[in-house]
């Protein structure tokens, strides 16, 4: 019996569901039930009937899937799997960041810590910013936004708003240099750049498109076009080149690689059901608070 038929047969018997990120190896997307952007998947597992979720991301992502589930238990693989962008800001810096702008409301991305979602007002994710900016957040003039710089950027160009930028970034998506697309696009005439609003503004400035993970999968699929150049983390490119075989798809920049999400292999996830390993815990305000911030998100309706 091979690792993956270990694996589904551990994840009948203890009635888990396994989630994988887009950025995961592709061995461990093949292995997922479901594979897609973080709050997608912790949406998943929330209407899941599994008692088990096997989170298969960061830290951050494993952490809003408990916030969502919390009468269930999650795993995640390997417990060092963490997210240097969410790493960036902390709640003490959110609590500073209030007292010094009393009047903004805090807007955090989805690529946060529990703790810090508990001192935030709205979540959002790079899909739907812009619309909590202008739609949940209309009345008001200020916001703080943490932890990513360049999606903040992104959002406060399109609106009048006054923003307080925290200077986080992913490590990742700003191995991207506008450099990479100008090469690519001379070499590949007919190819459309898709661009995730992480990338830093030079490189958005050469998109086609600007658009989330999920949003460029979507995107793939229904375009007539059949090149792209996919600046973004490049594990999304398996999932790509899966569900689209008649197209192709090419990385802005090998460098775009995050070596926290390939923390995770097939073996550790065998271990994490063998196991029960490693199991995300959360306290239990801290927990309450930053479900509150996630739902005002998920229950806005513009």
């Amino acid at each position: 019996m091979d690792i993956a038929q270990k694996i589904n047969k551990l994840k009948r018997s203890k009635n888990a569901v396994i989630l994988a990120h887009n950025y995961q190896l592709p061995e461990v997307q093949d292995i997922a039930d479901f594979v897609g952007d973080s709050l997608g998947l912790s949406i998943q597992a929330a209407g899941a009937d599994a008692k088990i979720i096997v989170f298969c991301g960061v830290y951050f992502m494993a952490e809003t899937a408990k916030i969502l589930s919390p009468q269930k238990t999650v795993l995640i693989p390997d417990r060092d799997a963490g997210c240097p962008m969410a790493d960036m800001v902390t709640a003490e810096d959110v609590r500073r960041l209030k007292k010094e702008h009393p009047k903004a409301k805090v807007l955090c991305y989805v690529n946060t810590t529990a703790d810090v979602k508990a001192e935030c007002d709205l979540t959002c994710t790079s899909a739907n910013a812009l619309a909590m900016v202008n739609g949940a957040l209309k009345n008001d003039d200020e916001v703080i936004f943490v932890p990513d710089m360049h999606l903040a950027d992104y959002v406060a160009q399109q609106t009048k708003k006054q923003f307080i930028i925290w200077k986080g970034y992913c490590p990742s998506h700003v191995k991207i240099l506008p450099e990479d697309i100008i090469r690519l696009k001379t070499e590949h005439k007919e190819a459309l750049v898709l661009a995730h609003p992480e990338c830093p503004g030079a490189v958005r400035n050469l998109a086609d498109k600007i658009l989330s993970t999920e949003a460029m999968c979507t995107f793939a699929a229904g375009s007539h076009n059949d090149v792209f150049i996919v600046a973004t983390e490049t594990g999304i490119l398996h999932k790509l080149r899966k569900e689209n075989p008649g197209k192709v798809f090419i990385p802005a920049s090998e460098r775009a690689l995050c070596p926290n999400m390939k923390r995770i292999t097939l073996e550790k996830v065998l271990w994490s059901l063998e196991e029960m390993t490693f199991e995300v815990r959360i306290e239990q305000e801290t927990m309450f608070k930053a479900r509150q911030c996630l739902r005002r998100m998920l229950e806005y309706r513009g």
